[in-house]
């Protein structure tokens, strides 16, 4: 299935129906009174996350999507009846966004959880609501309101806690093979990750975290060099960034410590809050230099990249150095998602503190 992660839609949802002006009028009832009842509300759009869906190419052709309106009040005291509600299943991480005025309607991060996106307009009043001890016969009568119309965006972000940065090339797909289930395309040319990728990384049996993995990002990218910037949107919901270097070009020529430096240069230019992200550096295809050579590169990659954070040192493709780093990302992970714990109020001090202070 084609990954889609943006498409435009129009959403309506269904006007109310019209009042009806009605009199009773029956055999031997010469006085029967006002009996037009009320029109039926319209329809609503409602959107909910489904976690079985991972692409918006559902919306990619279906452009349209419209909630019936409600029907007309009727006499005897009938009222009409309201419209059937639409629910629009998306994938779990959609920003749905008002086109128009920017504004962001409804953002799907818990699944089966439906969202209201566009209301249905209320029923006209029938002569019967207007009945009363002064005005015996009414003939009034509202039509129904308007539903709510929008031109939407829908944008997806996908939900991960971990994501993969790194050049073409740097073995981001080989790693995310190697430590989860995910079977992207691998491949010995650049670009063979054409669209995310999301693993399950099962650190015990009630422990795990997700990754994703993107397309490969080079220099020039903000001005749409290679795949652009275009993916970079589902590193934003994540906890942590892992800067995946490749420390044995094929080419002598070519420099990882700049490559390096253009990446990150590159995120500054797409998102200050992503560039501020926790991000450690991970040296991969360590298996392709020798043994005797291996800490010295490593010092001097690091020294050259003027680098204090966490740096881990592994082979994806030989399964060296994994373990390590993926304990660490799950103690990460662990602790960011903790809720932070609350201050201590004076008012509640045990009775021994209290004491002791006095």
């Amino acid at each position: 299935m084609k990954f889609v992660d943006e498409a435009t839609i129009d959403i309506a949802a269904g006007h109310g129906g019209a009042g009806c002006a009605s009199f009773r009028r029956e055999k031997f009832i010469p006085f029967g009174g006002p009996d037009g009842g009320d029109g039926g509300r319209g329809g609503s759009v409602w959107a909910v996350a489904d976690r079985n869906l991972n692409t918006l190419i559902d919306y990619r052709y279906a452009r349209r999507h419209e909630a019936k309106n409600g029907e007309s009040g009727r006499g005897a005291d009938c009222f009409g009846a309201a419209g059937p509600d639409i629910t629009l299943r998306m994938p779990v991480g959609t920003i749905i966004t008002d086109l128009e005025t920017g504004r962001v309607l409804a953002e799907l991060i818990e699944p089966d959880v439906p969202v209201l996106i566009a209301k249905g307009g209320d029923g006209g009043f029938g002569n019967l609501h207007f009945k009363s001890s002064t005005n015996r016969a009414p003939r009034q009568k509202t039509p129904g309101w308007p539903g709510e119309a929008y031109k939407v965006k829908l944008e997806l972000r996908v939900l991960a806690d971990v994501g993969l940065l790194g050049m073409p090339n740097a073995g981001k797909s080989t790693l995310i093979t190697a430590i989860s289930n995910a079977r992207p395309k691998v491949a010995d040319y650049p670009f063979t990750t054409l669209h995310p990728n999301l693993g399950v990384v099962r650190v015990a049996p009630e422990k795990s975290f997700v990754v994703a993995d993107i397309p490969g990002l080079i220099e020039g990218a903000s001005e749409g060099a290679g795949l652009g910037h275009q993916f970079l949107r589902h590193l934003q919901r994540t906890r942590l960034l892992l800067h995946i270097v490749d420390l044995a070009p094929f080419d002598d020529a070519v420099d990882p410590v700049q490559q390096a430096k253009a990446i990150v240069e590159e995120l500054r230019k797409y998102d200050e809050e992503l560039h501020a992200k926790p991000r450690w550096l991970v040296l991969n295809k360590l298996d392709m230099v020798p043994e005797d050579e291996r800490a010295k590169r490593v010092k001097d990659f690091v020294k050259r990249y003027k680098w204090k954070g966490p740096v881990f040192e592994i082979s994806a493709l030989a399964r060296e150095g994994l373990q390590p780093l993926i304990h660490a990302i799950w103690e990460h992970v662990v602790a960011q998602s903790r809720p932070p714990m609350p201050e201590p109020d004076p008012r509640f001090d045990a009775p021994g503190e209290a004491e002791a202070g006095e």
